[in-house]
């Protein structure tokens, strides 16, 4: 059973079986065209970049992270706790982005979080490791698995563009909860994460702008005195 999407050949794979699974889904592709696979590296780098990409422009978040990039290469855990706070703040990094970035890099030195080896757990596993830490909230860690891990079956729920192109798509009355989505693509398992590449690619269709992953408004589980990185709006990612 193919459990991740690393090739576009295993993206090919999967669209097919969705589509058997669900054959709305070849209406959407054959409407929208063929998601694209669109693979962010995994490790401290992938996880952080989806960290400073929150709540900016499409510019700000690359202007920012260039910045960051130039001044730590390579991006390590090691490099974020060294870093003093003021230093990371003139590259453009807020106050509770930095301490997530510090906290989750005090976990991965520490042994107690393996970024790259979460892919061998199961989708649901891997998402409990990375919200048990301290700066990391269930959108993040959803976009993680699906743009940086490549699972097959991460499903961002939360997410508002899949919200809105699921109510699009399906024709439902209103755009659906998070907690509405996770029985609504109950069908769609193993393929989740496939099912939320061609939504996406549908609402770009649909909405005539980019159908990337749109972070939702602030939630209980996501307040910044708890996960520490999701700010006062929603926008666009870049992930």
């Amino acid at each position: 059973m193919l459990t991740h999407i690393h090739t576009e050949a295993d993206l090919d794979f999967a669209l097919a079986a969705l589509g058997r699974a669900d054959p709305r889904f070849l209406t959407l592709v054959a409407t929208a065209g063929r998601p694209p696979l669109r693979r962010r590296p995994d490790g401290f780098a992938g996880l952080a970049a989806i960290i400073v990409n929150q709540q900016l422009s499409t510019a700000s978040a690359a202007a920012i992270w260039t910045r960051l990039s130039a001044a730590f290469d390579p991006l390590t855990p090691e490099a974020i706790v060294r870093a003093r706070a003021q230093r990371l703040k003139r590259l453009g990094l807020s106050a509770p982005k930095i301490r997530a970035l510090k906290e989750i890099a005090r976990t991965v030195i520490r042994g107690k979080l393996a970024l790259t080896a979460l892919s061998e757990l199961a989708a649901e596993d891997a998402h409990a490791a990375l919200t048990a830490v301290h700066g990391i909230g269930p959108w993040t860690a959803d976009i993680y698995l699906l743009s940086c891990l490549g699972h097959a079956d991460a499903w961002p729920a939360g997410d508002l563009a899949l919200q809105e192109a699921a109510r699009m798509a399906f024709g439902l009355q209103a755009r659906p909860t998070a907690k509405e989505m996770l029985p609504l693509a109950e069908q769609w398992r193993p393929w989740r994460s496939v099912a939320a590449r061609v939504l996406w690619t549908y609402y770009r269709a649909a909405k005539g702008r980019e159908g990337a992953p749109v972070l939702p408004k602030k939630r209980p589980e996501e307040q910044p005195s708890k996960r520490g990185v999701n700010g006062r709006r929603a926008r666009r990612s870049t992930a």
